[in-house]
């Protein structure tokens, strides 16, 4: 699986990643240190890549589009800010939701579960799709 790693998140982890047999990279290294959200969306779209962050904003840029790619792993668990940590975390339990992955989703670490909601997302009563 080809991963883009956030900028609010260690280039270690990438790294971990690459050892452990996968096509990883960060953003500053592929020259999109700084680049807004929607950037990096289409950056990792266009090379099928799954974006790791932590950063919140991806869940609701997409909840407002009909988009099925790219897929996010956003790091909710405060505890887990360790690129070793995270690099466990996504390996451990990627058979369990990487066909998610590959067809489009959001999956979510947080401190007691992982949640994986499929692309395109709904939005909640009240929130608008442009």
């Amino acid at each position: 699986m080809k991963f883009l790693v956030d900028e609010n998140l260690s280039p270690r982890l990438a790294s971990l990643l690459v050892d452990a047999g996968h096509d990883a990279d960060h953003v500053a290294r592929v020259g999109l240190a700084a680049s807004d959200d929607a950037t990096l969306m289409e950056f990792a779209e266009s090379t099928n890549a799954v974006i790791i962050s932590a950063d919140t904003d991806f869940s609701p840029l997409l909840s407002r589009t009909t988009r099925t790619s790219p897929s996010v792993v956003l790091f909710r668990r405060p505890a887990d800010r360790r690129p070793e940590q995270q690099a466990r975390l996504i390996l451990d339990n990627l058979e369990q939701f990487a066909s998610a992955l590959e067809h489009g989703a959001v999956v979510v670490f947080m401190d007691e579960r992982i949640r994986v909601r499929r692309l395109p997302l709904i939005p909640r009563d009240g929130d608008a799709r442009s």
